[in-house]
């Protein structure tokens, strides 16, 4: 999860967010040279007075210019539409959760049982245990198993609000009458906090998101526990 002063983004733990950082390294890099070189130029342009005309008409100048970006747009596209369809993948999911948003509160249905099923809602200050973190603790966790492909299916019964767990890279909006879909999968276990990320109303900051992904022996006798 973030810390306090955090410059940067969340560590990754699933495939997806490992993807999506070596493209934010990558597209920043791309940002760095490109503006370190027009900070150049512009230096050059108001420190020196000798003009160059030959380069300053040169029909091969503008041929650079004009293709040289074409095809850093391309180094970035090509990347991004990579990721972009690895997460609309579904491969074959062996669990599958319905998260429905409520004003303020998410509920989760497990499909794959006949009756796992929960609200789960924000901690108040005052209850909070030691070692709990304010206005992210919820009553009910979300326990799923690592290393296995779960999809989520997201809704909402009111308004739209948005599911977001940043160190699984994962952010789905939840809009009434659609049921959108997406994919995750952690590599190791923890918990992981995310939080409603559209604005939906007054108590929109109080819908945090957490989940508990453990074994999968864990995970069979919790939901044996729960059932």
């Amino acid at each position: 999860m973030a810390y306090p002063f955090q410059m940067g983004l969340q560590d990754a733990t699933s495939p997806i967010m490992e993807e999506l950082l070596h493209f934010h390294d990558h597209t920043l890099m791309i940002v760095f040279l490109i503006s370190s070189l027009v900070f150049y130029i512009i230096s050059l342009m108001l420190t020196t007075k000798l003009t160059h005309t030959s380069t300053m008409d040169a029909q091969e100048v503008e041929t650079v210019w004009t293709i040289l970006p074409a095809i850093i747009l391309i180094l970035i596209a090509l990347p991004s539409l990579r990721i972009l369809y690895m997460m609309d993948e579904i491969n074959n999911p062996s669990l599958t959760v319905k998260t429905m948003g409520h004003q303020w509160y998410w509920s989760y249905e497990y499909t794959d049982y006949e009756d796992l099923n929960f609200d789960s809602y924000m901690v108040p200050t005052q209850e909070l245990k030691p070692g709990e973190l304010r206005l992210l603790e919820v009553d009910n966790r979300v326990v799923l198993p690592m290393e296995m492909t779960i999809r989520m299916l997201i809704s909402s019964e009111d308004v739209l609000h948005s599911w977001a767990v940043p160190s699984l890279g994962l952010k789905t909006d939840a809009i009434p009458g659609r049921l959108n879909q997406t994919t995750l999968m952690a590599m190791r276990p923890g918990l992981y906090y995310g939080q409603c990320s559209e604005i939906c109303g007054s108590n929109h900051s109080f819908m945090p998101i957490v989940l508990e992904l453990v074994p999968l022996s864990h995970f069979e006798k919790w939901s044996t526990s729960m059932l």
